[in-house]
């Protein structure tokens, strides 16, 4: 399979990516205008000089929400493990 090639612009930079199908550029695509939206509202709420200052905060932003997903997610399979070894041992007994 051949590889789309598309041009993708976060903070007025363009950047060349191939993606795998039009799927993974539709996320692509989706990700870039989260980034500018973010360095807009950025730019406009807090006195910044510099690109990569705008730019740090935002990838600050994105792998803070990714961590406290991966982290709630983590949080949720303990609870649900330790729901089913309450509810196992529950059988376990009645069965004995």
């Amino acid at each position: 399979m051949e590889k789309l090639k598309i041009n993708i612009v976060i903070a007025g930079r363009t950047y060349p990516l191939s993606v795998n199908n039009i799927k993974e550029e539709e996320g692509m695509r989706k990700a870039a205008t989260a980034i500018n939206k973010l360095i807009s509202m950025y730019e406009q709420n807090y006195a910044v000089s510099d690109k990569q200052d705008v730019l740090a905060m935002s990838a600050l932003q994105f792998a803070s929400k990714l961590e406290m997903l991966s982290l709630n997610k983590n949080d949720t399979n303990e609870e649900e493990i330790k729901k089913l070894n309450e509810l196992t041992n529950l059988v376990s007994e009645h069965l004995k």
